[in-house]
């Protein structure tokens, strides 16, 4: 599996480059993202997040201090607003809770303790999470997400029946634990996802000419 999983990287990075994700000025607005990004489109998160840039919310204490209906009002465009609000709101009463509202005491946890603790977050589910640690933390926790899934299914090192652990494992299991690997890694199934392995495949051009699935 090691060999495949390299394999499918230097392709995907031969194609596209080095993609540096994630789009943020600040690992506090990679947190944010994360929860926002929750069913639906980046587009949609950066114009939530433009809105809070504009009215200086976009930092634990202002988001702590901001009533929960105009923290809805304000992040309206990434959807499930009033969702969103509640765990964003839930996850600085945690950073406040715990770590008094600091970022780095959180990322100075063993990253393998803090990644337990985190999920005890309400609306934090493993993806979120693994976000939170990989692109905000600079720790090494692979990112799974629906891309990731059907990429692993269409190349047939999947059934695609798999639950979000099992998938994570076959990268934490048989990658070097490389923080920027993983960036990188999981910024490329990304792009290749929404250029070729989509819902309906196009496999023209895709530079995983060994995959056994699509229309080639």
């Amino acid at each position: 599996m090691h060999d495949k999983l390299i394999k499918i990287y230097r392709l995907l990075l031969d194609r596209y480059g080095h993609l540096h994700w994630w789009p943020a000025e600040t690992p506090f607005e990679v947190c944010v993202g994360a929860i926002l990004t929750q069913n639906t489109n980046w587009g949609n998160v950066e114009k939530a997040i433009a809105n809070l840039k504009r009215e200086g919310l976009l930092s634990p204490e202002a988001l702590r201090d901001l009533p929960l209906e105009r923290l809805a009002e304000v992040i309206r465009p990434a959807g499930f607003f009033n969702v969103k609000s509640e765990r964003l709101k839930e996850f600085i009463a945690w950073l406040f809770g715990r770590y008094d509202g600091s970022l780095e005491r959180i990322f100075a946890v063993e990253w393998r303790i803090l990644r337990k603790e985190l999920l005890t977050v309400k609306g934090i589910g493993p993806e979120t999470c693994d976000s939170i640690l990989l692109y905000a933390g600079a720790k090494p926790s692979f990112v799974v997400d629906a891309y990731t899934r059907r990429l692993l299914t269409s190349l047939g090192l999947i059934s695609g029946r798999e639950g979000y652990e099992e998938i994570r494992a076959l990268f934490m299991e048989n990658l070097p634990q490389d923080v920027e690997l993983f960036n990188e890694y999981h910024a490329l199934i990304v792009q290749n996802a929404k250029e070729h392995c989509r819902k309906k495949p196009r496999c023209a051009g895709c530079a995983l000419h060994f995959c056994p699935s699509g229309d080639r």
